[in-house]
């Protein structure tokens, strides 16, 4: 009988696993309220006040998500070597390591990592620099449609009618408004909504295509991946290709 041995590594630091779980959340939460949004007729939401409680309730929790993400970009670059970005983002030598990656798996003797494999580190940064897309777009479009901070003061002071009280403006209702700049606001808005949209679709497929991958990799290299986004620490039964010297 072949005594296989492994051995703990700490892998990810507390505040990247409560990141990971604030993250992923906030993220399905989001996309239960977007999709009642979206299909609001067919659930026979039809009143203007639902439709901006709807919207208010989608923004709050993207606060929570925003908050989150700027936490998880401060600590990118103060937290330990497998949360910071020198490490994720793909630099110098990253082809190598991809392809060295890969001939390991079809040698067979697949390289273990402590912290994300190449294409890992590849689909943690798209999913990154997918969330700062989302969340940016998301507060601009929380300020022109709602009317919410960061940006909703300097919207409803800009399409306020002269002489008009901006603080009164209401959501979706054109009292008090000037019609051309609505407009001219209504061009503006529109693609950071698209932005927004499919940045969100993109984010869903890629998730998808990340939970499969992290499954299959955890079953054919070990390493308990899963599990260490809870506990923190991986076990590996190889020396980590990415060991502290």
């Amino acid at each position: 009988m072949v005594n296989i041995s492994f051995k703990e590594y700490k892998a990810w630091d507390a505040p990247i696993r409560i990141f990971h779980w604030i993250n992923f959340i906030s993220v399905i939460s989001l996309i239960f309220v977007a999709l009642i949004m979206m299909y609001k007729k067919e659930l026979g939401i039809s009143s203007i006040e639902a439709k901006i409680a709807l919207k208010e309730l989608h923004v709050i929790i993207g606060y929570i998500f925003v908050i989150n993400l700027l936490w998880r970009i401060i600590w990118g670059f103060i937290g330990s070597k497998y949360a910071q970005w020198a490490y994720i983002f793909p630099g110098k030598g990253y082809i190598k390591e991809v392809r060295s990656y890969i001939k390991s798996i079809s040698d067979g003797n697949p390289r273990q990592y402590i912290g994300h494999n190449p294409p890992g580190r590849l689909a943690i940064s798209i999913i990154m620099l997918l969330l700062i897309f989302i969340s940016f777009s998301g507060l601009i479009r929380a300020g022109t449609d709602i009317y919410y901070p960061p940006f909703g003061s300097y919207i409803t002071q800009y399409i306020a009618s002269p002489g008009g009280d901006s603080q009164s403006l209401v959501p979706y209702n054109p009292k008090g408004t000037d019609a051309e700049k609505v407009n001219h606001l209504k061009k503006i808005k529109k693609p950071f909504g698209k932005i927004h949209k499919y940045s969100a679709y993109t984010l869903m497929l890629i998730i998808i295509i990340h939970i499969i991958a992290v499954v299959r990799t955890d079953i054919r290299e070990g390493g308990s991946i899963i599990t260490a986004m809870f506990t923190g620490t991986k076990l590996l039964k190889k020396k980590p290709a990415d060991l502290e010297p």
